[in-house]
């Protein structure tokens, strides 16, 4: 349980709701505890937080272009991993003609989001058809493979939870159908297709287990279950499936998105929805210290409308105790009430504990993203 010392207090010039009718010609900062789930206070700045002219120091925003990795092998052992901690490992693969072995992670959950592409998915649980956008969960020791469809790659975001296990996260007093109900949840199917995949050939499966990997051989394909009855269960939602939160009144946090929670991090998903119409209303995400969570967002599909010169497939990092916000050009779009929706598809991945940057990532990194907030 915990105690925090929380006696609100305010001094000087400050707007009573936070996110909206700010004082004139200032510019609000959030200093929070847990994300955004514990206290925090309000600053009301004369000059945008991120208005920097330099930045020296290691304590610097990353931004990686996935879309420059070349990606050759057959498995997804070959991904090219981006980030690591002792909860996740973060990577990307793709997948460009159908798995000749099968794979096993028994290192932790493994949560795969389908940036491109479309074609199958065989399991444990049994046969399903995947396309762009979706989210499959497969729980850990889940044996699988992919078969892309024809001259369609399937480009994955790859997420490991490797101290826990992926769940669904607490809605509270929204009730358990919001954002989406779980009967959305689609889950393979023991149909035609995966029951004429079963033969007594032989077959690999690859088992990556601390971080190192074994291989099995078996003289029939393994998958060759029956049926099955339990809830410890391989699910597939797509994000054209989410009903986001929303406030015509109130910028709402970005952990209200959250998807799936693990030990340790969270995973959240930023969907097309309106923007705030109140006039009072902060129409892009506030600038922020996140002095608790490194905070990861991968980059799906649409027009970012807090970044700038951010494209499809692209990945920022911003470390605990960056404080961030949008763009310069961002916030002049919100200031004139040019746009009314947003239309992004991303993934947002938050972490309590500092993840480390792996040498594939540093080899696509912009290295010059910190300049992109400075106004001179």
């Amino acid at each position: 349980m915990n105690k925090w010392i929380r006696f609100p207090r305010t001094e000087g010039k400050a707007s009573r709701q936070a996110h909206a009718d700010l004082p004139p010609n200032t510019f609000e900062r959030e200093m929070g505890k847990e994300g955004f789930l514990g206290p925090c206070t309000h600053f009301y700045h004369s000059h945008p937080p991120t208005a920097w002219s330099g930045f020296e120091g290691p304590l610097r925003p990353h931004a990686f272009d996935s879309t420059k990795m070349i990606h050759k092998e057959g498995s997804p052992w070959d991904q090219k991993p981006i980030l690591r901690n002792s909860n996740s490992l973060i990577g990307l693969w793709t997948c460009h003609k159908q798995m000749d072995h099968l794979v096993r992670n028994a290192d932790g959950d493994q949560l795969l989001f389908v940036h491109n592409g479309s074609g199958e998915l065989f399991c444990d649980f049994g046969h399903l058809k995947v396309r762009d956008g979706d989210y499959i969960l497969l729980p850990r020791g889940t044996m699988w493979r992919l078969v892309p469809t024809e001259d369609e790659p399937l480009e994955l975001l790859m997420l490991e939870a490797s101290s826990g296990a992926f769940q669904m996260p607490e809605k509270g007093i929204l009730g358990p159908n919001a954002i989406f109900d779980e009967a959305m949840l689609d889950v393979p199917a023991i149909d035609n297709a995966f029951q004429e995949q079963q033969a007594d050939t032989e077959w690999r499966v690859v088992v990556k287990a601390r971080q190192q990997l074994s291989t099995i051989i078996y003289p029939f394909n393994p998958l060759d279950a029956t049926g099955w009855t339990g809830d410890n269960l391989a699910v597939r939602i797509n994000w054209r499936d989410l009903r986001p939160l929303m406030s015509h009144r109130y910028h709402l946090p970005p952990s209200v998105h959250t998807t799936f929670i693990a030990s340790g991090f969270i995973v959240a998903t930023f969907v097309p929805r309106p923007l705030e119409s109140d006039p009072g209303a902060l129409k892009v995400p506030f600038f922020h210290s996140n002095d608790d969570y490194d905070e990861l967002i991968f980059y799906h599909r649409g027009n970012f409308f807090s970044r700038d010169n951010i494209h499809p497939g692209m990945l920022t990092l911003h470390p605990m105790g960056f404080t961030h916000g949008p763009h310069p050009k961002a916030l002049a779009t919100a200031a004139r009430h040019a746009r009314k929706e947003t239309d992004e598809v991303a993934v947002m991945i938050d972490s309590r504990t500092p993840w480390d940057i792996l040498p594939d990532a540093y080899a696509v990194e912009l290295t010059n993203y910190v300049d992109s907030w400075k106004t001179q």
